[in-house]
């Protein structure tokens, strides 16, 4: 792992777009891994800048999300569709044919996930993919005890989570029970993976994952198997 140590959140965002910028520059037509919640907002924004100054395209670029809540319809201002229309999308050119996210409001939620992961398969897996951690050591929505060989699949949500993302919500009632999440074993077939971890509260499992024991109880820690992670965090581990 590469681990670059950052001073504060605004740093992290800065070299995170810096990293990004890179893929977009020098891969033809990048195959995006994308990543929601609040850590990567910083990165978004400034990728928004970038793309105004002229500096990137997206045009040619297929992005793909971690995933999505079940039940929540993509204009929902709490879903992943929502957030990424409006953190990225739609200041940018890219075309919405070309992202993609689990339908959580499919009736079949087991077809919908083969369909997803086939989707990703033969754009010929992710160049790029950008991750954030959960307290409890998820990567996407990819819970404790979730099989490192899983692929994208319905993840009932602990407890903790729910009350981590009602922050989102007008209260935890309102906070899906649910989601549709790439798996563990897609994750690790990502080209290059770059996790963001900012504050205190990631401290403890952050270490975890660096230096503790590779175990299914903790998901991050799959990915000391990685051969290409950069962890860009303001966390001294």
């Amino acid at each position: 792992m590469n681990i670059i140590k950052v001073e504060n959140k605004e740093a992290l965002s800065i070299k995170a777009k810096e990293m990004f910028v890179d893929v977009l520059q020098n891969t033809v037509a990048p195959i995006l891994g994308l990543a929601t919640g609040s850590t990567p907002e910083g990165m978004y924004k400034l990728l928004i800048e970038s793309y105004q100054n002229g500096d990137i395209s997206f045009k040619n670029a297929l992005a793909f999300n971690l995933d999505e809540y079940v039940g929540l319809a993509p204009d929902h201002p709490a879903s992943y569709r929502y957030y990424m229309q409006h953190k990225l999308y739609n200041h940018v050119d890219t075309k919405r044919m070309n992202t993609f996210l689990p339908n959580g409001l499919a009736e079949d939620l087991d077809a919908e996930c083969i369909t997803y992961e086939k989707h990703i398969q033969e754009a010929g897996n992710l160049d790029f993919l950008v991750l954030g951690i959960g307290e409890n050591g998820h990567i996407g929505f990819n819970e404790p005890g979730t099989s490192f060989e899983s692929r994208t699949h319905i993840v009932t949500l602990t407890e903790n989570t729910r009350e981590v993302n009602a922050r989102f919500f007008d209260s935890i009632d309102e906070v899906p029970t649910e989601a549709l999440t790439m798996g563990l074993g897609t994750i690790m077939d990502a080209k290059q993976i770059m996790l963001l971890v900012q504050g205190e509260r990631k401290r403890e499992i952050l270490k975890k994952v660096i230096y503790g024991e590779v175990t299914e109880e903790v998901p991050a820690s799959i990915l000391q198997k990685h051969p290409n992670v950069t962890i860009i965090t303001d966390l001294d581990v």
